[in-house]
């Protein structure tokens, strides 16, 4: 009898060793007692720790490295993120928007896998942590990143295998809605289902982090209240709830403060960075090879794709960058300062903001929120409810990156507008346009910059907001084993 993709693939068990490299993989259902992994706390930390790891684990081929790997595939499919060259072949399917519309693509299949192999181990944590011998406070740590983690997947695949959150949209096919580990096929909840848990689950996750000090800045790869928070404003904004937007995004960066223009220019490549809320910590010996998100969007490190294929911003998006701000040292139109790898090609508006250890090096941290888009986040919303304070908040943002910057004085449509052009710039690289793009209804529109013409054929340098196209087709796999199913529009 078949089992289903989202459960045989990701119906996971977590390993551990005595060191402290403990990690989960994927293992047959019954190849260990889930009652065994959870006797005590200690070992269900474990399993957490297991979880932040697989953000960063090889899934498969070496485009399939968890989140950075999502990342990158969300910005290929936007305007910003430009490809110089077709480089050797890694992430040319998605920047010429054929991947997430091919049920058969491995990446299109990894995306699915991913999400739910975390859902999956979310589950087990929710389910069983309660009798687990141990500190009552730890428990309540555990299972509230658990349930974030659950939270935040469910919101990431609503976001790409259903249509945008809209009042009209609610009663349509969303994902399948995971609250209990089973290897049973289910049908695709609605929307609103959908969304109706992962609200839930952020808020219970919410409140049971309230109080957990996580410990040095190595740890930022566990959630806690300020980046649960930070995961409650990010599911408002998707659905248009301004006021919580704003609400959660100012809470979740209180006590934290926005990096210097001096760090801006580091690397993006550590945890130690104050502005970082939520990121994977990297250790040297946990080389990642040539699938880490730094063998692809990194100026340095020496990887073919790198060396043939440098990353490089969209150019009307470079020319709307002040000469004064310091995000504008982030690329070089001409190429010439770019810090290529051994025989590595210097192209026009090649980035530099992200940078590997060094050429042979492709291990660094992997940044998933930061305290820039709280403001981000903030003042949009304010933006959008017409309050009067909406442009103080970008201000504080745009002064700190720019000294020259003067508070607008735009304010409705205008000022909405402004803050998403900074939101273009701020989170260029970390995998938010083409969210964006979807959830304010914009159309694609890559016309008039430096895209190059051999990827970018005439139907991948527009798309209509209205394109079916902005919806990610289930996984054939998936469709032939869950008779459950149901397939987005072809």
């Amino acid at each position: 009898m078949k089992k289903f993709l989202y459960s045989s693939l990701v119906a996971t068990m977590f390993l551990f060793s005595a060191c402290e490299k403990e990690y989960l993989e994927v293992q047959p259902t019954d190849a260990v007692s889930s009652d065994a992994i959870f006797t005590t706390t200690a070992n269900a930390w474990g399993a957490i720790n297991g979880m932040h790891r697989s953000m960063y684990f090889q899934y498969s081929n070496q485009d399939q490295a968890g989140q950075g790997s999502v990342m990158i595939n969300a910005d290929m499919l936007g305007e910003d993120l430009v490809m110089t060259s077709q480089g050797n072949g890694w992430f040319n399917a998605t920047y010429q928007w054929s991947m997430h519309r091919n049920v058969n693509a491995g990446s299109l299949y990894f995306i699915y896998r991913y999400y739910y192999k975390l859902i999956a181990n979310a589950n087990m944590i929710i389910e069983n942590i309660d009798k687990a011998e141990g500190p009552e406070a730890d428990k309540k740590i555990i299972k509230g990143q658990a349930l974030a983690y659950r939270a935040w997947a469910h919101h990431q695949l609503v976001q790409l295998f259903a249509e945008r959150y809209d009042l009209a949209n609610l009663g349509k096919p969303g994902v399948v809605l995971m609250t209990k580990f089973t290897t049973v096929g289910q049908p695709r909840a609605t929307i609103g289902e959908v969304y109706n848990q992962i609200n839930k689950d952020v808020e219970d996750a919410i409140a049971l982090l309230d109080g957990y000090n996580r410990g040095d800045a190595l740890k930022k790869s566990h959630i806690n209240l300020n980046v649960a928070k930070g995961l409650k404003a990010r599911i408002a904004l998707s659905m248009g709830d301004w006021a919580n937007a704003a609400k959660y995004a100012s809470e979740a960066r209180q006590n934290l403060s926005l990096m210097s223009n001096a760090q801006y220019k580091e690397g993006f490549n550590s945890v130690t960075n104050p502005e970082w809320m939520w990121g994977s910590y990297q250790l040297d010996d946990q080389q990642t090879y040539f699938y880490s998100f730094f063998a692809y969007m990194s100026a340095n490190f020496n990887s073919t794709n790198i060396r043939t294929n440098p990353k490089a911003i969209n150019s009307k998006l470079y020319g709307l960058i002040p000469a004064t701000d310091v995000r504008k040292q982030m690329w070089d139109p001409t190429g010439a300062s770019i810090p290529v790898p051994p025989n590595g090609a210097k192209k026009p508006y090649a980035n530099k903001k992200f940078l590997a250890k060094s050429s042979s090096l492709s291990v660094g941290d992997v940044p998933y929120m930061r305290v820039a888009e709280m403001y981000l986040i903030e003042a949009e919303a304010k933006a959008r409810l017409g309050q009067a304070d909406a442009a103080d908040v970008l201000f504080t943002l745009a002064k700190n990156r720019d000294a020259a910057y003067v508070k607008s004085l735009k304010t409705g449509q205008e000022l909405v507008e402004e803050i998403l052009i900074q939101r273009r710039i701020e989170l260029w690289g970390e995998g938010f346009r083409f969210f964006d793009l979807k959830r304010t209804n914009t159309a694609l529109d890559r016309t008039g910059a430096n895209h190059d013409p051999a990827l970018t054929t005439t139907s991948a340098l527009t798309k209509p907001a209205d394109s079916k196209e902005w919806v990610f087709l289930i996984p054939q796999a998936e469709m032939n084993a869950n008779k459950a199913m149901t397939q987005n529009e072809l």
